[in-house]
């Protein structure tokens, strides 16, 4: 899968499961370039997500919810994932 396709994906899926006003995603990947458990077809994504929702929640529960929406994902293609929530 490459990046354009991953994120197409994490943002339907984001949309779909939780009430937001904005999703921006971002392909933070030469940030782990040169790292040892660095992986080829593993991407680093920042997420920015503006979300009344998920800024009721304290910080743990909204992340949990997150991972939890994109858990094939993270298993299979995201190596690192920052989340920002505005």
């Amino acid at each position: 899968m490459d990046i354009n396709e991953l994120i197409t994906i994490v943002k339907k899926k984001l949309l779909n499961h939780i009430n937001s006003e904005s999703i921006n995603i971002e392909d933070k990947s030469f940030l782990h370039k040169n790292h040892i458990g660095n992986q080829e077809g593993k991407y680093h994504l920042k997420i920015i997500i503006a979300s009344e929702e998920l800024k009721k929640m304290n910080r743990i529960e909204s992340n949990k919810k997150i991972y939890k929406i994109l858990d094939h994902e993270l298993k299979e293609f995201i190596h690192s994932i920052q989340i920002l929530i505005v």
